[in-house]
């Protein structure tokens, strides 16, 4: 018996007119995009009974049973009707999510990257507007694909962020009161805890620096310095209240919850002061954004989520809204300074995170991280983009490859959504 034959070989078979031989025509779950968003919706497989076909991996997996209904039965005499599955209405634009896919494919094709994540969110709200990997996989023909293709990167794989930490590091030190923007610190250009020596990305000594210059010269010493001030136990209390450690909620099978056992009260001091450039730490992208959105709403930790029948749920408040507002100021001024992620006529927020891969108990000098989570306007951001590039070749740094990618999503949502321009005057 073949199932799902081509329709031309069907046709074939049944004008053979063989005894025995069935041709049966049923309906089955077609993809018109392809692989569009495909780590998002999974696909659909003959199920384990072999009567039908179930969900397998993303949102086909999680809300198999509401999409697939009741078959109908006869019991003890009675018949049962069959009862139809349910639409499932998602957050996502598809215009915004075909965009970003865009972008993304061609970022890691132009970079020959490993692999490579978007995540496009409301942060009043944590609607998903866009969410994709690349490589993906056609749905429609899953089974010429690997198993390890279906897993979805945003949710269901973890890594060290880099320095795009260094803004809950910051926003716990300001709102601890342990900093304050006027605090001032002077960059040796290294530091050296527990026999290990810190240095800084670019191996600069900066000298005195405000805690501005620390998000927009993304210092390491200063990060630490921040921690260090803040405290071991309240840093790791921030970093868990931003959501890091544990779910976010979105409603994706299989989500990873991160890894902050490093910051543990037995752990040596420089775990932690690692820890605040995003080092030792592992989150997934998931998590990353929607600790961003956050900030961009003002202090309000959201539950992400894309089945739109869904309500907005605040998970809690990490931070005040002036101190989201203080980071908010530090990440446009970052922005502004270097140049790369600047758009005409918007106040953009911005860090970039260019982290190096564990390997063999220590890191490795050639292949890296590439992130940037950005959002506007910052007077008012209605979306947070997070960009993702796994291991590009011949070049390091995110500056070079994800932020101008963010760039170019961003300007395509200033346009596409009509957000008026808060900077009037350039």
């Amino acid at each position: 018996m073949e199932k799902k034959a081509p329709e031309e070989k069907a046709r074939e078979v049944e004008g053979l007119d063989i005894p025995g031989v069935y041709v049966e025509w049923v309906p089955e779950r077609f993809y018109p995009f392809g692989k569009l968003a495909s780590h998002l919706l999974g696909f659909v497989a003959p199920s384990d009974e072999d009567v039908g076909e179930n969900g397998r991996y993303g949102l086909e997996e999680l809300y198999n049973e509401q999409l697939t209904g009741i078959r109908g039965e006869i019991r003890d005499g009675d018949i049962r009707p069959p009862r139809p599955g349910k639409d499932l209405i998602l957050t996502v634009d598809p215009n915004i999510q075909l965009e970003a896919e865009r972008i993304l494919q061609d970022l890691v094709r132009e970079h020959s990257a490993k692999s490579g994540s978007v995540i496009v969110e409301d942060p009043k709200t944590g609607r998903i507007l866009a969410m994709g990997s690349f490589p993906n996989f056609d749905p429609n023909s899953y089974s010429k694909f690997d198993l390890s293709d279906f897993l979805n990167p945003v949710a269901q794989h973890i890594y060290e962020p880099g320095s795009v930490f260094k803004i809950i590091t910051m926003a716990a030190g300001l709102d601890s009161g342990k900093v304050s923007p006027e605090t001032t610190f002077y960059d040796t250009g290294k530091l050296e805890l527990n026999k290990r020596v810190i240095r800084n990305w670019d191996l600069k000594a900066n000298g005195a620096v405000t805690m501005s210059n620390i998000i927009e010269k993304s210092i390491n010493t200063g990060a630490a310095f921040v921690q260090r001030q803040t405290g071991e136990e309240i840093f790791t209390r921030y970093v868990q209240e931003f959501g890091f450690g544990d779910k976010t909620g979105v409603d994706l099978p299989g989500e990873l919850k991160g890894d902050l056992r490093r910051l543990s009260p037995e752990s040596p001091a420089i775990a932690f002061a690692t820890a605040s450039f995003g080092q030792g730490v592992a989150v997934t992208p998931i998590q990353m954004i929607n600790a961003f959105a956050a900030i961009a709403n003002g202090g309000r930790l959201m539950r992400p989520y894309v089945n739109a029948e869904m309500k907005p749920k605040e998970l809690g408040r990490p931070i005040k809204e002036e101190t989201a507002q203080e980071v908010i100021k530090m990440m446009v001024s970052a922005v502004d300074k270097a140049g790369v992620a600047k758009i005409k006529g918007y106040a953009v927020a911005g860090k970039t995170g260019t982290a190096q891969v564990p390997e063999k108990g220590g890191y490795s000098d050639t292949r890296f991280v590439n992130t940037y989570v950005g959002f506007g306007p910052a007077s008012n951001p209605k979306f947070v983009i997070l960009f993702k590039l796994d291991e590009p070749a011949g070049t390091s740094l995110a500056g070079a490859t994800v932020v101008p990618a963010f760039r170019d999503l961003a300007q395509f949502a200033f346009n596409y959504y009509n957000i008026a321009p808060d900077r009037l005057k350039e």
